[in-house]
């Protein structure tokens, strides 16, 4: 019985690992949703932030960043057509959203800190804003780590495709016996 748990995780893993060879741009996929994922799951500390601080320009980085965020995931499902060559126009497009989208996290990064240390009025640091710093930190990193992903593709393939997934198929040892001729 512990045989077949393990035999069948093992086929799980293979069949896992053939998808990846199919699909080697999977991978990156997988770590722009999570990026997707810190800073929407994050957005009510990004808006009461917003809110509180109320620099220039503040709603417009973060609506920026939803806005290519979204878009930036058509591009990718774009840029890698089904059994085509990948669509380089769109890779680029898309890793241009991407450096607009780092530039905009980082400059609402700098009005939250100008706006903790400016010399007159300052504000209080909260918990909410902490957490939108800290989730912009960790959206900024993820995006880096995966449009590193999106440009290593060609190598991490040709990586994933050297993995050996075949089955080894028992052998009767009766093939002779077997008359495909047809002759009656």
């Amino acid at each position: 019985m512990n045989n077949t748990k393990r035999s069948g995780f093992s086929e799980f893993i293979r069949k896992s690992i053939v998808s990846l060879k199919r699909k080697p741009e999977t991978i990156a996929m997988v770590v722009l949703v999570i990026a997707f994922l810190v800073y929407s799951l994050n957005l009510t500390y990004i808006s009461h932030t917003t809110a509180r601080i109320q620099g220039p320009g503040m709603g417009l980085y973060g609506f920026i960043t939803m806005l290519l965020s979204m878009l930036s995931f058509v591009c990718f499902t774009s840029s890698y057509p089904r059994r085509k060559k990948p669509n380089y126009m769109m890779i680029g497009l898309m890793f241009v959203m991407f450096a607009i989208i780092v530039f905009c996290d980082i400059k609402y990064k700098g009005l939250i800190t100008n706006a903790l240390t400016r010399a007159e009025n300052p504000i209080a640091e909260e918990d909410y804003i902490t957490k939108a710093a800290k989730a912009l930190n960790a959206h900024i990193i993820i995006l880096i780590i995966g449009a590193a992903l999106v440009a290593l593709r060609p190598v991490y393939a040709k990586m994933i495709r050297g993995i050996k997934t075949s089955i080894a198929v028992e052998d009767s040892g009766n093939m002779a016996a077997i008359d495909i001729a047809g002759d009656d």
